[in-house]
């Protein structure tokens, strides 16, 4: 594996480097109607390439004032982008002629597009041609956000704000996530979080009962779009845990489990956002002097 680039290990602000891409359609509806005329949206991803927080914007149109208006969005909510890396346009390999259309007019602005960028300093670079693995921090990004809205949306239809509600509560979701203890101490349960770099504390939700077992029937609208939350949440969370427990084979001596470590103890009941965390007390050790089970 090659090194990192410059730009992932050297010392940056949140979202002054930022990987950017593109997923969808997804359809929603602009009018409460059982019939509303279906109209297809975006989600652009943007990943900050020194804390990996991740913004999440709707686009409704792949143009170039849409483009500027999300940008807009971004750099209000977030602070300014000094660089921005995005994939090139013969890195899309799909059926959908849009979105490659779109990757075109990134690589290749029109003057519209390109008096934006040099107002506002933005330095765009993007990827080799043909080498889309040199976007692999934002392709993961793209991953989490498609894999579990696609699981848990699946035919339903809503409406701009309930899915606009729905992508800004899986923003704070992926940007919840522990990324280290804050603390050595026993007694301090605080991790450090992408909401850290991005609020300054920990990303919360409003606790609100569990709705997931319910059937959709029995629901109001706001109901099932909290029901949909709710879902990617319990899915996600399962998924994360399970990437920090991945199966490989053992290449390399490894610590032992120490007393004082943090670790996630998983919970399947707890509110949204909220990580159950524990520090180990007592371990017992093996005939190897291998750890093999701890209290806590």
């Amino acid at each position: 594996m090659g090194h990192l680039p410059s730009e992932r290990v050297n010392i940056s602000g949140p979202i002054t480097i930022t990987g950017l891409d593109l997923c969808g359609p997804y359809l929603v509806k602009y009018k409460n109607q059982r019939k509303g005329t279906l109209n297809k949206v975006y989600i652009c991803v943007c990943i900050c390439f020194s804390t990996k927080a991740i913004h999440l914007e709707i686009l409704s149109d792949l143009t170039s004032d849409a483009l500027i208006a999300t940008l807009k969005r971004f750099t209000s909510r977030r602070g300014r982008c000094s660089k921005i890396y995005a994939d090139d346009a013969t890195n899309f390999v799909g059926s959908n002629s849009k979105l490659k259309k779109f990757y075109e007019l990134i690589n290749f602005p029109d003057e519209n597009l390109a008096n934006y960028f040099t107002s506002e300093g933005i330095d765009w670079n993007f990827i080799p041609p043909k080498s889309p693995h040199f976007g692999g921090l934002w392709e993961a990004g793209v991953k989490s956000v498609k894999h579990h809205l696609k699981r848990t949306i699946g035919n339903l239809h809503f409406t701009y704000e309930e899915f606009e509600t729905i992508t800004i509560q899986t923003e704070g979701i992926l940007n919840s996530r522990p990324l280290t203890p804050l603390s050595s101490d026993e007694d301090n349960f605080d991790v450090l979080t992408p909401g850290h770099f991005l609020i300054g504390r920990p990303i919360s939700s409003i606790p609100e009962p569990f709705l997931t077992d319910i059937n959709e029937n029995r629901l109001s609208r706001w109901q099932k779009t909290t029901k949909v939350v709710q879902l990617i949440w319990k899915k996600w969370k399962s998924d994360y845990l399970n990437t920090l427990q991945a199966r490989s084979k053992w290449m390399a001596e490894k610590d032992n489990l120490m007393i004082g470590k943090m670790v996630l103890i998983k919970d399947d009941f707890l509110p949204m956002n909220t990580w159950f965390l524990g520090r180990i007390l007592e371990v017992n050790y093996g005939s190897d002097g291998k750890v093999k089970s701890r209290q806590g």
